[in-house]
């Protein structure tokens, strides 16, 4: 793979070799795949959904990730709880346990008044 954008709810990809839209139609209905990306420090959604989430300060559990939702700015853990945490206050999550570090706050806001 070259390239690739997102484009009305889609992607558009470009390919080494394949420099026209002729071209690219040729790959149509095949399945293409890469080798996996190699990154310790990336999250990735398969990952989160179902991870415990655990305030890192306080050990306080928050509640299980049911979704991962694409945010414009951040995406966002979806708690079971119906809670939402930007995924940058993530600081790991190894063995199910998700640890983050939020701001005091954060689920003052996620809670019935």
């Amino acid at each position: 793979m070259r390239a690739s954008r997102p484009h009305q709810h889609r992607f558009v990809v470009s390919f080494e070799g394949y420099t026209s839209r002729e071209a690219a139609e040729q790959l149509a209905g095949l399945v293409l795949s890469a080798e996996p990306v190699d990154d310790p420090e990336a999250l990735w959604v398969h990952d989160l959904v179902g991870s415990l989430v655990r305030e890192q300060r306080t050990g306080i559990e928050r509640g299980t990730v049911v979704a991962v939702l694409a945010n414009p700015a951040h995406d966002l853990l979806e708690l079971d709880s119906g809670a939402l945490v930007p995924v940058p206050f993530v600081v790991s999550n190894t063995a199910g346990v998700c640890l983050i570090d939020p701001p005091e706050g954060l689920f003052d806001l996620a809670s019935p008044s």
